[in-house]
């Protein structure tokens, strides 16, 4: 599939379905192109839509099946826009460090395939805000879902949630007072389940 080039050809590229419950459209918007005069468009629709299929149907279907509607705060970027995003210190790392990530149309170095997506589980939110537990749901990401990485910040508890082949599996935070890395290969607590760590979260959301 080519870049689209007309309003009817990429109407057609977002309305192409990922999931059950997720179209590419969802996940195109983007302030900085909107304030800056971008196309936030991909250069290989083909890649976009075989990288976004699988972050949606490996982890956000199945995270909205158990917790509830998902609110999708930042997704797919252009290396145009992600570019801009980085000189102007917009919270986006260097493209190549987004290969992969942000920016779906590119494989990384090692020629894998990946895609992140900002996110807020809104059922989340209440409990969050009361007790500042971000980790309950990091944590049954952790024990359930195949991700690569998860990265939280403080509003909302929003989190970057990257499903990559080869996946890395490492925990980040940007929420204080726990901030950096929470887990990681060959970290202690990396194996085994965490139940513990969510019980309360699943039991206030019964």
């Amino acid at each position: 599939m080519r870049q689209p080039k007309s309003v009817k050809a990429l109407e057609e590229l977002g309305r192409v379905r990922l999931s059950d419950n997720f179209f590419l459209r969802d996940f195109l918007y983007s302030e900085i192109a909107v304030i800056n005069g971008f196309a936030n468009i991909p250069d290989d629709p083909d890649l976009t839509i075989a990288a976004g299929k699988r972050l949606c149907e490996s982890l956000l279907e199945p995270l909205q099946a158990r917790f509830g509607r998902l609110s999708i705060r930042s997704a797919y970027r252009s290396s145009q826009v992600n570019a801009f995003g980085n000189l102007h210190k917009l919270n986006c790392g260097r493209n190549e460090t987004n290969y992969a990530s942000h920016i779906w149309d590119r494989r990384d170095a090692e020629g894998r395939m990946g895609a992140t997506a900002c996110i807020v589980v809104n059922s989340v939110i209440p409990y969050f805000e009361r007790t500042g537990d971000w980790e309950a749901i990091a944590w049954w990401v952790h024990d359930n879902l195949p991700y690569s990485e998860m990265e939280f910040f403080p509003r909302y508890a929003a989190f970057n949630l990257q499903w990559r082949e080869q996946p890395v599996r490492r925990i980040r935070s940007y929420i204080p007072p726990r901030m950096g890395l929470l887990t990681a290969p060959g970290q202690d607590n990396w194996a085994g389940r965490h139940k513990q760590s969510y019980a309360a979260l699943l039991a206030e959301l019964e």
